[in-house]
């Protein structure tokens, strides 16, 4: 069996003619989405390679997806030249192209692509505020630098953190109680609702043109960046949801999980708090690589962004409670209903730690 797997993937990587003789196919373990090998040549001084296949029930448009990855790959790499950076290989993605020109291959059945294997390079899991403050001033470096790209990106996952559609998804489980499970839990439900227009806010300003969109990662994590062999930060990675966001998806988004004192399904909320010392490392460097781009209105709303992640996520493990855990993957029936008391409760604590966020981010801002 895995001499005809080996086969297979042999063949699809003959669609990418740079690739030359090839050694071995090694799988590797990390991702959780996307199907992952890396291929190691056989050539010596040729690079080695990782062969990826995508996801396309997850993202359905795969055109579009590449698409975004070589605008925003092309764009900081232009950027690293430009400001004399040397190594530029291992600082930003490559992604090979096919006999075709195009950085994927059909199979017919499957998507499949290939980028540069980038050595001596390593990725992260601990969160520490050591950590927290790299992965913030990279993510506002990979911001700033894609502040001006000038081509206009998809959205490789529509509406992923679109609060008001969220929310109607909430309101649409609580009416059909698919389940039949509303009747124990209706005050969680009116918890949520309650709080719902206030963190829709963000949509509003930006129909009323008060805030903007920007090219954000939508991903932010210590594993999503390569690090050297002294522990320096090398390139961002994993950027198949960058897209269009406000930048609250990768200050807010890292924050929830990174910031926790706990795992977001522990059953004992006494446990879960908030993290300041993680919160300022993090917003120390964010702010030091993104602030010179940010509006006066986004730097403000950031203690915002915060709060918004731990609500929005427990809306989502709401609605899919109430509609009988049909998208998220439960290890016991009430997985999802755990989920939300957790994240409503990391809410709460950073409800009560906004006035401190605040301060801290005018104290980081203050000319």
């Amino acid at each position: 069996m895995e001499k005809i797997e080996n086969e297979r993937l042999l063949k699809i990587l003959q669609h990418f003619p740079e690739i030359g003789p090839v050694s071995e196919i090694v799988p590797l373990t990390s991702g959780l989405i996307n199907q992952t090998y890396k291929v190691v040549t056989e050539l010596p001084g040729q690079c080695d390679y990782v062969l990826q296949c995508i996801n396309h029930h997850v993202f359905t448009n795969v055109l579009l997806l590449q698409r975004n990855i070589e605008l925003v790959t092309r764009h900081i790499r232009q950027k690293l030249e430009a400001r004399g950076e040397t190594d530029i290989r291992r600082k930003v993605l490559r992604f090979v192209p096919t006999e075709e020109e195009v950085t994927y291959y059909f199979t017919g059945e499957e998507y499949w692509r290939v980028c540069e294997f980038i050595p001596r390079s390593k990725t992260l899991e601990a969160v520490t505020p050591e950590t927290s403050y790299l992965v913030g001033l990279k993510f506002g470096e990979f911001e700033a630098m894609l502040a001006d790209l000038p081509e206009r990106l998809g959205e490789t996952i529509p509406d992923f953190h679109n609060m008001e559609f969220r929310l109607a998804q909430l309101r649409e489980a609580v009416e059909a109680d698919k389940a039949g499970r509303l009747e124990g839990v209706r005050e969680i439900a009116e918890a949520l609702l309650k709080d719902g227009d206030d963190m829709c806010v963000a949509e509003r300003l930006y129909r009323e043109g008060k805030l903007p969109k920007r090219i954000c990662h939508c991903d932010t994590k210590v594993s999503n960046m390569l690090f050297d062999e002294e522990g320096d930060v090398l390139c961002v990675i994993d950027l198949d949801t960058t897209m269009p966001s406000f930048v609250f998806s990768d200050f807010g988004d890292f924050l929830r999980s990174a910031a926790n004192t706990a795992p977001e399904d522990e059953p004992d909320v006494e446990k879960i708090h908030f993290n300041a010392d993680v919160f300022r490392s993090f917003a120390k460097g964010y702010l030091e690589s993104a602030a010179a781009f940010l509006t006066d209105l986004e730097k403000e709303m950031l203690p915002y962004a915060v709060a918004l992640f731990p609500y929005m996520q427990a809306v989502r493990f709401f609605a899919d409670y109430l509609n009988g855990d049909t998208y998220y993957r439960i290890q016991y029936p009430e997985h999802n209903l755990v989920r939300t008391r957790a994240q409503l409760k990391l809410y709460q604590e950073v409800l009560q730690a906004t006035p401190m966020m605040r301060d801290y981010i005018q104290e980081l801002t203050r000319p």
